[in-house]
């Protein structure tokens, strides 16, 4: 076919970007849902007007941006299309950030976070209530005995703002929360927080902004959500971390353990 040997246009679409966006405009269009299989191979390349080996470079775009999914011997289809996996390529871009760096993120992490508050303040179950609520309390438990590792609290304060996050009813929004905090900037936080030798008081912001959501005054909310986070961003800038941290914790006596929260699960 011609469109196999002839250039596009200087100036247009590759042929592999033409797949690309034909798909896109399905997919927008209503065309293609999440969960359809694409029209066989050698029909969609002859729609499209390109080569087969065109179309294959496409759709491996496609799947490596979480689009579609090709089934061995079962053909290619349309993903979930869920926020969290769409964006798994911008949590690796935040992961690359060098540590001089994560000030920025924490900056967008605050504006995000602050807006999740004031959304879940009035969306929030007795039962979401309760989970924030058990989060702490087991944090409360540690601090009394002293015995609370900094990276357990890590993980416990990162199901505390990821639980907001998903409170707020906003999945894009709660998505974009967990893709900037990433195992790299969470290992740099763990540093930061055992430096300061400040887990009581970043525990005090958790229960002020429990207590602000409680109160089911959005704006308020937003003011705890935004101080607390705020305090960690200028800690961040005042005290910059040289070396990172593997993604592993390191406990005091030097034994390396893992996180017990999910990879979604993010947050200080």
């Amino acid at each position: 076919m011609a469109a196999e040997t002839e250039d596009f246009p200087t100036g247009s679409l590759s042929r592999s970007d033409h797949v690309i966006d034909h798909v896109k405009r399905m997919i927008a269009s209503g065309e293609l849902r999440a969960g359809d299989r694409l029209p066989i191979e050698k029909e969609l390349a002859a729609q499209l007007g390109v080569s087969r080996g065109s179309l294959r470079e496409a759709v491996r775009s496609l799947a490596t941006l979480g689009v579609l999914e090709t089934r061995q011997g079962d053909g290619t289809y349309v993903t979930q299309l869920d926020a969290s996996s769409l964006l798994r390529h911008l949590e690796f871009w935040a992961g690359l950030q060098e540590a001089n760096q994560s000030v920025d993120l924490l900056a967008v992490r605050r504006v995000l976070e602050t807006e999740s508050a004031g959304l879940a303040a009035v969306r929030l179950t007795e039962d979401e209530f309760e989970e924030l609520e058990k989060i702490l309390a087991e944090i409360d438990a540690g601090l009394i005995t002293g015995e609370l590792e900094p990276e357990s609290f890590i993980d416990a304060d990162a199901a505390f703002h990821h639980r907001i996050a998903v409170a707020s009813g906003n999945a894009a929004l709660s998505a974009l929360i967990d893709s900037l905090m990433t195992r790299t900037l969470r290992g740099r936080l763990w540093r930061a927080i055992t430096e300061r030798d400040s887990l009581g008081e970043a525990h005090a912001d958790h229960r002020a902004i429990l207590a602000a959501l409680r109160t089911r005054d959005a704006e308020r909310a937003r003011i705890r959500m935004a101080a607390h986070l705020l305090g960690v961003e200028v800690f961040a800038a005042d005290h910059p971390v040289k070396d990172d941290v593997p993604p592993a914790h390191q406990s005091p006596g030097g034994h390396e353990t893992t996180s017990t929260s999910s990879a979604s699960d993010s947050n200080q």
